[in-house]
């Protein structure tokens, strides 16, 4: 049985060796490293700043000027600061109008070109569809016109003398199958 001693496996503060960043890739190297060192531990990753709101205007003054007595040397302050605080609520009023118009302005441009971006990709798929029911036509013809099932259309020659006949003898050769158009030739002189 071999005796260790505990106390020298113990990493000790001379054992770590300490790296300094030379650059910004050092220094975010090293956080990520201590980031990944425990990664059970949460991070905390911070909120959003809140925008700036201004205090919305007193709805009570206490300190109103009186129309009889002269304004103090302190009271020029006390309006000035009043002054700039409107000035800021109004900028800020109309900041935010600016920014509703903008944003509405940029939602009405998005939705137009999301329509006009599907009304292409229908146009496209209505035409992707055609050409896949013309190819598949075509190639259904092309199985006929292989196996022979096309039929050729019956040639008959008729004299002149028999195109004369009446109708009822007609509507009786009519009654004979016939699976092609008819076509009919006229000889000359006969």
């Amino acid at each position: 049985m071999e005796i260790v001693n505990q106390a020298k496996m113990r990493s000790t503060e001379k054992d770590k060796v300490i790296t300094l960043p030379k650059n910004a890739a050092d220094m975010q190297r090293m956080k990520i490293e201590k980031l990944m060192s425990n990664p059970d531990k949460p991070v905390h990753i911070p909120d959003r700043p809140k925008s700036w709101k201004p205090k919305a205007p007193p709805e009570f003054v206490r300190d109103v000027m009186g129309s009889s007595a002269g304004a103090g040397s302190g009271e020029f302050h006390v309006y000035r600061h009043i002054r700039r605080r409107e000035y800021n609520r109004q900028a800020y009023m109309n900041y935010e109008d600016k920014k509703q118009k903008l944003d509405d302005q940029f939602d009405a441009e998005r939705q137009s070109n999301i329509s006009a971006a599907e009304d292409k990709t229908a146009k496209k798929r209505a035409k992707r569809q055609r050409q896949k029911e013309n190819r598949k036509r075509n190639a259904e013809k092309e199985e006929e016109e292989k196996v022979g099932k096309k039929r050729k259309p019956k040639v008959e020659t008729v004299p002149e003398e028999e195109e004369e006949k009446s109708d009822k003898e007609k509507s009786d050769d009519e009654e004979t199958e016939d699976y092609g158009p008819a076509i009919t030739i006229k000889k000359a002189g006969t």
